[in-house]
């Protein structure tokens, strides 16, 4: 799915430099506050790092990526926490810490996060239209930090597409 993702990115980029489309890149680092383990909804918080250089985008594409192995990002219910409890359950269940594991020098709860990181991913996808998150309703951006405590963690967020000023220049060009 990942390999489709980067393939259609890589076409839109080739294909905008063919019909003379003005793209353009913005990227940021945010750092998440410190969290225990657990999976919490964090759209506002990196909307709050993004907001303006998002607004300037008509439609792209916005690519959230974690710089760790033992925390991940994914999308899912973003109305009822339940939902959240429900999935850290289910994740302590899929790779419990008493397992039989090689890797334990860094602690019991660290190969676990391994495999719940790998499991969700360290990257997400997501439209851009109108100078917004092209999220569904009932769709937040989730992360899910796997270790018992963590120091804060590091995201990068990559916007790509067409801006609004673009879009404008481009129309101009082609009445003329």
């Amino acid at each position: 799915m990942k390999l489709i993702v980067l393939f259609l990115l890589l076409l839109f980029v080739v294909l905008s430099k063919e019909f003379n489309m003005n793209t353009s890149w913005t990227q940021k680092k945010i750092t998440l506050k410190p969290r225990n383990r657990g999976c919490y909804l964090v759209t506002d918080e990196i909307l709050s790092h993004i907001s303006s250089e998002l607004s300037e985008y008509k439609y792209g594409m916005a690519n959230v990526f974690i710089q760790h192995s033992s925390a991940s990002l994914t999308i899912n219910e973003n109305y009822d926490p339940d939902v959240r409890r429900d999935m850290q359950m289910m994740l302590n269940r899929l790779a419990p810490e008493d397992a039989p594991y090689i890797h334990t020098m860094e602690g019991p709860d660290d190969m676990p996060a391994h495999v719940k990181s790998s499991l969700f991913g360290c990257s997400l996808n997501i439209p851009i239209s109108n100078g917004r998150l092209a999220l569904g309703t009932w769709q937040g951006i989730w992360f899910c930090e796997h270790r018992n405590s963590a120091s804060g963690r590091h995201i990068v967020v990559t916007l790509q597409g067409e801006t609004k000023s673009n879009s404008n220049a481009n129309l101009s060009k082609k009445r003329k």
